[in-house]
């Protein structure tokens, strides 16, 4: 298992970080004793990419990290803390509202910094732009607080690759996040380019379809019991059960190999590029162990070949989003 830079002058950190809105309730209940545990495995398993935003659980995410740091103050010097900012909850109560002003991100920022308990994060981003911001503009705002030693590197959210080059020439961005798996490819559509030839990290999100590249995808009656995943194309009927026909092959492709369906998706992600880095959310520890099953695998091209054979580009039935959720994402292609 190798290290792997996060962003081109970032630090050298475990391929497979922790995306913790899963320390919410946004994929079912859970709890900080809960979540504790997953750090605490994770730092057993000397994973130390932490990714969180201010608008998971509206700070519960953030304040669930600044209490396992303040309980263990030695974990700090070994996690690479990063989170986001910019969606606000639209005044009239329907959507998302994107505020790129550098007003609200230092405002947003230094909340993050009180919730989570440290002087500064590793990594900022935006986590949606407002288009009616000049990208070079909020770069600059972000670069201000990467002066102010608030910030030691910055990024962006669901941006285009022309975004990215934009802001790139302003000041070095360190990681782009993108959801990104077999389920979902449009990063291979100019993205995933663009960050190699750059030097910036491709942060995964939702490596594993949102439990659809698992031994255990929710069952449509939880999804349907989850706001988010109720209205998502890929959890509605009748997409929902096209969706798991069609992994079936590749969970059995996974127990064929020795390997568990979460960790051979993983295993898939980091063969697509040496700064791509998925960040997996989970509420299990034993699903947590699963999907590090992901790191340790290398994958030979045949077995590349065969998980482009059962699951080829453009599977999946639905869109990730729908019309609302759509939101804020940059479409490029």
């Amino acid at each position: 298992m190798k290290h792997r830079k996060l962003g081109a002058n970032g630090p050298l950190v475990h391929p497979v970080g922790i995306g913790a809105m899963s320390f919410t309730n946004f994929y079912g209940s859970t709890d900080e004793r809960s979540s504790h545990a997953i750090l605490d495995a994770a730092m057993a398993a000397g994973v130390d990419h932490i990714d969180t935003s201010n608008v998971y659980g509206m700070g519960t995410s953030e304040r669930v990290i600044g209490s396992y740091l303040a309980a263990h103050p030695a974990a700090r010097d070994h996690v690479t803390i990063a989170t986001k900012a910019a969606i606000k909850r639209n005044p009239d109560g329907v959507g998302n509202i994107h505020d790129n002003s550098a007003a609200h991100l230092q405002s947003e920022l230094e909340g993050s910094l009180t919730r989570l308990g440290v002087e500064a994060v590793d990594l900022f981003y935006v986590h949606r732009r407002d288009p009616a911001v000049p990208i070079e503009e909020v770069t600059q705002t972000l670069a201000g607080f990467v002066k102010a030693g608030k910030a030691k590197s910055i990024g962006f959210s669901e941006i285009a690759p022309s975004s990215l080059r934009r802001a790139h020439a302003e000041h070095p961005v360190a990681a782009v996040q993108s959801e990104y798996s077999l389920s979902t490819r449009a990063p291979e559509l100019g993205l995933i380019q663009t960050c190699a030839e750059l030097g910036v990290a491709l942060v995964a999100f939702s490596p594993v379809g949102r439990s659809f590249l698992t031994d255990t995808p929710l069952s449509y009656e939880a999804a349907q019991g989850l706001p988010f995943l109720e209205f998502n194309p890929r959890f509605m009927a009748p997409n929902y059960s096209a969706n798991i026909a069609a992994v079936a092959p590749f969970q059995a492709l996974a127990a064929e190999m020795g390997i568990s369906t979460a960790g051979l998706a993983i295993a898939w992600l980091l063969a697509q590029g040496e700064h791509v880095l998925p960040i997996p959310g989970t509420r299990s520890c034993a699903h947590f162990a699963q999907l590090l099953e992901g790191a340790d695998r290398v994958l030979t091209q045949d077995e590349l070949s065969a998980i482009e054979a059962i699951l080829p580009v453009g599977w999946a039935h639905g869109d990730r989003y729908s019309a609302v959720q759509w939101n804020g994402p940059e479409r490029y292609c």
